[in-house]
């Protein structure tokens, strides 16, 4: 988003994230998180206002058109408070504490986020859009202003006393007790309760507004692989193929956008985010597997060569997101007129394409215009046409990639292109898996570059991980998330080429994952390090939000290093944290689907994949595709190569090829069944 440059810039135009830059011109008196507006804070005895949000937000772009541009409302800003602007996507720590704050006070939350403080950091009101006068029944932002200032020089008593009941609130949350241990039914009651909530016409879980829920299309995918319950696949294709077919996904230029705001997936919020693309792919590439559909790995592939294409930030890593909105509009950038097809593609192929992506005269969006989608199949549009079912698929492949030119031309969104680990540790993994089932090298040589940048350019002079980069300047202590989901990446990495560094990383990143954020008590992990900045709560955050749980990713890492290197602490570290969270796995087994994914590891019993052969040969390459093409996820896959590294992996230890061609052995519960020497025998073991 830009914005007229103004004489005078705030403290925010020294930060990384966008987010924060794009209010460095605001006529509000901003600061970044940090001790100088704390410090003044507590000196000056005024409360902070803090405001937080991200790039991608449309209504955060609205409030601060509206308000923080507004230099009156500037100005009663500036006079009563010490502002604090966060990027939500930086500092999640910020966002789960006082959302969880906003929640108990009004019943809802979101972005932006908008929340008073005390000067010492205790919430005391808030709420998220506020308007510049009051309407949609909220009061104007001037007026919360202005009773907020009066509340905290007339009763600063009862101000402190809602804070501190608020701040009890947050912090007996953090404390809960959650231990037990697991029930063997969970995984079904999980898959029940999935299923209760699923939308038999349109698919999906719940209603409007409607998010993709990749995890439990994995988790879904699992129960019918153990069940072999046709109930569980329906449910899964159902979901797979109209959120494929809907205006969530970007039916030219591939990637989901982030949500759908009616039941349909037919109007999406625009905005895309690299991790819910990351999310899907392995859901797509599952479906796939389990499946065979083709159309699965076509989305899959088109959402890895979006994030190539459009994500990739000039040192190999991937940017965060991209907005919703161009040139101040909504979704502008992406929807269609008929006019505007037929001046495209000409009056008889610019017709059959809005035939084919529901585009009418009056439209599915705002002004006229349409969000493309593919509601009915393509004989039934042909039908309509009177037109041969081949000639029109014909027409409308070469069709898309004119449109997708044409659309080039257009004003794009602008993109967030701060560097975050956990998002592009959840790419790299995307980008790895799909090599491994696809077979492109392009996105493993893409995989392994940002996987570099990120253990390089990112890390600590103490081995440990910054949380966010932009360009080569990284900073901020990195989260749970971001050791979880680079440690997973690591592991697809090594699963992919072989090459034992990445297992090397991981095994030092699980250390420090261990040392710092490991809850020795209790068991379980904590969101944030031992050594990081003191917040009013340290919290733990076992369900699953947008982003599956570092918990629930952390737990999956261990019980596959246990495989890798045969270190059984792996697998008990991984059993004390489910049974430390396991009470409220039993009880709520659908909304921590990350831990069910690990439970389901377990209760399959992985098998140990071993591999040895000449790289590049023939045989080795069959065995790999036919390990790699079966629906098979409670497994590791490891390669005895001739420089591989045994010590590590004690699963290598006298395994080696024979003198021509390639051997597999299949091992399950410490016990390997023979060796086999092609590829037609190693599917008849994993059968």
């Amino acid at each position: 988003m830009t914005h007229s440059p103004r004489a005078k810039q705030n403290r925010l135009a020294l930060e990384t994230s966008p987010y924060l830059l794009q209010h460095a011109g605001n006529p509000v008196d901003w600061y970044p998180w940090g001790p100088e507006a704390l410090e003044r804070a507590k000196r000056e005895s005024k409360p902070i206002f803090l405001s937080i949000g991200y790039s991608a937000c449309h209504w955060c772009h609205v409030m601060e058109r509206e308000s923080f541009e507004n230099d009156a409302i500037a100005g009663l800003m500036n006079e009563h408070f010490v502002n604090v602007k966060v990027d939500r996507e930086e500092r999640p720590d910020l966002d789960d504490i006082y959302m969880r704050a906003v929640q108990a006070m009004t019943g809802s939350g979101g972005w932006p986020m908008s929340v008073f403080l005390t000067p010492t950091l205790e919430p005391f009101y808030g709420g998220t859009y506020f308007p510049p006068s009051r309407m949609y029944g909220r009061p104007s932002f001037a007026d919360v202003l202005e009773s907020v200032a009066r509340a905290w020089k007339q009763d600063r008593e009862g101000v402190e006393r809602t804070s501190q009941k608020l701040v009890e609130h947050i912090r007996r949350e953090s404390t809960m007790e959650f231990a037990g241990a697991i029930d063997p039914g969970v995984l079904d009651l999980g898959f029940e309760m999935l299923s209760r909530n699923f939308d038999a016409v349109w698919g999906g879980f719940g209603d409007a507004p409607k998010f993709p829920h990749a995890t439990d299309l994995r988790v879904v995918l699992r129960h019918w692989l153990r069940k072999q319950d046709t109930r569980a696949l329906e449910m899964a294709r159902l979901t797979l193929d109209r959120m494929k077919n809907g205006g969530i996904y970007d039916q030219l230029g591939g990637g989901f956008h982030r949500y759908s705001t009616d039941e349909r997936w037919l109007i999406p919020h625009f905005e895309k985010m690299l991790y819910d693309n990351a999310l899907l792919v392995p859901a797509y590439l599952e479906g796939y597997l389990a499946t065979g559909e083709r159309e699965y790995a076509r989305i899959a592939r088109e959402c890895c060569e979006w994030a190539l294409r459009e994500m990739t930030t000039a040192e190999g890593a991937f940017a965060s997101s991209q907005d919703a909105d161009s040139e101040g509009e909504e979704g502008k950038f992406f929807v269609w007129t008929e006019r505007e097809l037929a001046s495209v593609l000409g009056a008889k192929h610019g017709a059959w394409a809005a035939a084919w992506y529901g585009v009418t005269n009056e439209g599915n969006f705002e002004h006229g215009t349409s969000a493309l989608w593919r509601n009915e199949p393509a004989a039934t549009v042909a039908a309509k046409l009177h037109v041969d079912v081949v000639e029109l698929e014909r027409a409308i492949a070469d069709a898309r990639p004119k449109l997708f030119a044409a659309r080039k031309q257009r004003i794009a969104p602008g993109t967030d292109d701060k560097v975050l680990v956990a998002w592009n540790g959840m790419m790299i993994s995307a980008l790895a898996r799909a090599h491994q089932v696809l077979g492109e090298p392009g996105f493993l040589v893409a995989a392994r570059r940002a996987a570099t940048f990120v253990l390089t350019t990112m890390r600590r002079p103490d081995g440990g991980l910054h949380a966010t980069a932009r360009g080569t300047r990284a900073h901020l202590n990195a989260y749970l998330d971001d050791y979880a989901f680079l440690i997973q990446a690591l592991l697809d990495l090594y699963e992919s080429d072989f090459d034992a560094r990445w297992v090397r990383e991981a095994v030092a990143l699980a250390a420090i994952v261990t040392q710092r954020f490991e809850d020795g008590d209790k068991g379980g992990f904590f969101t944030t390090a031992s050594d990081h900045e003191q917040l009013l709560a340290r919290l733990k955050s076992p369900q699953d939000g947008a982003l599956p749980s570092g918990n629930g990713v952390h737990v999956h890492n261990l019980l596959r290093l246990a495989e890798f290197t045969g270190n059984r602490d792996y697998a008990a570290q991984a059993e004390r944290s489910l049974v430390a969270l396991g009470g409220l796995l039993n009880k709520f087994p659908a909304a921590l689907g990350q831990m069910l994914l690990c439970v389901d590891f377990l209760a399959a019993g992985p098998r140990e994949i071993v591999l040895a052969g000449a790289p590049g040969a023939r045989e080795l390459d069959d065995m790999l595709a036919a390990v790699r093409g079966r629906f098979l996820p409670q497994r590791v896959v490891a390669l005895a190569a001739a420089d591989a590294d045994r010590a590590l992996m004690p699963i290598l230890v006298d395994r080696h090829a024979p003198a021509a061609g390639a051997r597999a052995w299949v091992c399950r519960n410490y016990a390997c069944r023979r060796p086999v020497d092609s590829a037609r025998e190693l599917l008849a073991e994993l059968d």
